[in-house]
Parts: C-alpha cells; sequence; structure tokens
C-alpha cells in the first residue's frame, strides 16, 4: 500500500455521496508498500479502506480482482470484499483515478513473522489456491518471465549504478531462467504477492488476507515460491529452514505438492527471488518525486537469489520426500 494520488475531504465527500454507509469522519493516508494509494476511511458508520489505482494496475482487470475477493470469501477465506455504490457497482473514479471501498478486516502484520505465522499462512495460502480453483475468470500473469525481460529493458543502463555487478547478475539469471523455467505444474489462482504486511493477525490468529491487485493465473507452487521468500530469511540473508518447514507442511495438510512441483521449488524461488528484484529496482528508479512512499531497497533481493542459486535442492527448505 502508499499514496501517490492525493484526495481531499471535499473530494471524498462528494464521492461517498453514492455509497450509503454515512458520512466522513476520518480520511488517512496509508504510506506502507509501493502500489496503489490507499486511505484509512472512516464514516459515522464504519471503516473502510479507500483505493485509488495506479501504476501498474490496469483497469481492464478491476473486475477480475475485485470478483475474486467476493469469490474467496464466499468459501471461507477472510479477506475484504468490495463495497458497492447505490448502483450496485463497486467501481468509480477519483482523483482521476479509478477508485473502489472495501471492507476494513481487525488485525495488524507480523512485523516479524514467527513460526508459527508462517505456519498459518501455508495454511491460508492452501485454501486460498483450492478456493481460487473454480473461479471462471483468468488473468495471465504480466509479472512472470517475459515480463522480468521487460523489466530489465527498463533498468538494464542504471542497474550497476544502483547495485555494482548487478547488470550481469540479472542477465546471466534471465539467460538460465529461460533455458530451465518448469512448464506444466498445476496452476491456478494465485495471489503473487502475499508479503507478510498483505497478512493480518489478531490476538496471534491469521484474521485477513488484503492486497490482491497482483493475483493471477500461473502455477501455484510459484506462489508458494514467494511466499519462501517474503516469510524465511532473518535479516535478509539468513534462510530460516524451520519456518520454512511449518510453511511448506501447513501447505500440504490441504494440498500436497507433486513430485514435480517440490523438485521445481528450488527454480521457482529464484524467478520469484528476481522478480521482486526487479520490481523494486524499477521503483527505486522511477518512484516520483513527492510520493507518499519509500522504495525498498533491491539488494535485499540480490541476496535472496544467490541463496537460491547455490543450494542443492527443496530439501534446504526444510523438508523432503
Amino acid at each position: 500500500m502508499a499514496v501517490y494520488t492525493e484526495v481531499f475531504d471535499d473530494d471524498v465527500s462528494a464521492f461517498l455521496a453514492d455509497y450509503d454507509i454515512g458520512r466522513l469522519r476520518v480520511l488517512k493516508g496509508i504510506a506502507e508498500g509501493v502500489e496503489n494509494s490507499n486511505y484509512l476511511l472512516i464514516t459515522d458508520q464504519a471503516p473502510y479502506i479507500l483505493t485509488l489505482y495506479e501504476r501498474r494496475v490496469d483497469p481492464a482487470d478491476l473486475p477480475f480482482f475485485l470478483g475474486l475477493l467476493r469469490h474467496l470469501a464466499a468459501r471461507g477465506l477472510p479477506c475484504p470484499q468490495p463495497v458497492p455504490g447505490r448502483d450496485g457497482e463497486p467501481l468509480r473514479t477519483l482523483g482521476g483515478r479509478p477508485a473502489a471501498l472495501v471492507t476494513f478486516l481487525e488485525g495488524a502484520w507480523a512485523r516479524r513473522p514467527e513460526v508459527s505465522h508462517c505456519a498459518q499462512l501455508g495454511d491460508a495460502l492452501a485454501r486460498l489456491h483450492l478456493a481460487g480453483l473454480d473461479y471462471p475468470l483468468r488473468r495471465a500473469n504480466s509479472l512472470a518471465l517475459a515480463g522480468w525481460h521487460g523489466l530489465f529493458e527498463a533498468v538494464r543502463e542504471a542497474a550497476d549504478g544502483v547495485i555494482p555487478g548487478l547488470r550481469a547478475l540479472v542477465e546471466t539469471e534471465l539467460a538460465f531462467l529461460d533455458a530451465h523455467w518448469p512448464a506444466g505444474l498445476p496452476a491456478g489462482v494465485i495471489h503473487a504477492d502475499l508479503f507478510p504486511d498483505n497478512v493480518f493477525f489478531l490476538d496471534g490468529t491469521l484474521s485477513g488476507v488484503i492486497d490482491f491487485y497482483f493475483a493471477c493465473n500461473d502455477f501455484l507452487a510459484y506462489d508458494l515460491a514467494v511466499c519462501l521468500n517474503a516469510w524465511c530469511f532473518e535479516g535478509e540473508r539468513e534462510f530460516n529452514a524451520t519456518k520454512a518447514h511449518h510453511m511448506i507442511s501447513r501447505y500440504q495438510k490441504h494440498r500436497p505438492l507433486s513430485d514435480a512441483e517440490f523438485a521445481a521449488l528450488p527454480l521457482l524461488a529464484r524467478g520469484a527471488a528476481l522478480r521482486f528484484l526487479l520490481t523494486r529496482l524499477y521503483d527505486w528508479l522511477h518512484t516520483p518525486p513527492g510520493a507518499l512512499v519509500r522504495p525498498k531497497d533491491p539488494q535485499e533481493y540480490v541476496h535472496k537469489l544467490r541463496f537460491h542459486q547455490a543450494i542443492g535442492g527443496a530439501g534446504a527448505y526444510g523438508v523432503t520426500r
């Protein structure tokens, strides 16, 4: 989450005239994250999250995202729900951007995830994947392997100025992934951005999953690889195999990995590390001046990529066949 487009109380009060949710009382920007503009919006009836869709979000994809939230919630996954206006539609325009309100979820994200958090995340991720199997809409992953090439072209010349040697590292890794990326793994709807700040806990229990605006159709095990990168490293460098073991084990209680998925995990984790290295590098170089957001350092994902490059197999993640 972040704030790129500022909106003001008068504009939001006019926006709320299309809803039956009460009068505006509080509007507060949420500065964490790097994507859409988000505000905590409190009326005299309830709190909500107001999102203005920016940057990498294609407005044509919004029905996929908002419909997915309703679909998953109907199957028991705790996630925000789009709030329709009086006309029954959740999408509006505000500040020159597509905008929507979603319900507010209680809880807070784990700033230092523990083993119990990782185990519950594995459980929720498997439930998400199973619940999404019958979702009728489809969206290709715009940040899959072909998209990584496009991102790199936008930052290639500046890469070594951010991290010396980064250009050669990425060129070599892209060539490797082009030659070895798996095919035919089980696929379905994935979250694709399930970082700790997108998962809420209340009194130690997982209470919500948010920010589905990278959700798409891709390999299910790739989503697990994203989570291994996001949840199982200590201080950016040291991999915690205990956390990974509990995450994967709880995931497999609901959806066991196939032999092919298990064997591909290190490769998928390399791809996930490269994806976030590249998007962080792009944001580092392109975040507009004055945006109420701090771009994240891509160096963290250089360390993670090198870890996955060096391991001998999925056993390094604390699980065995």
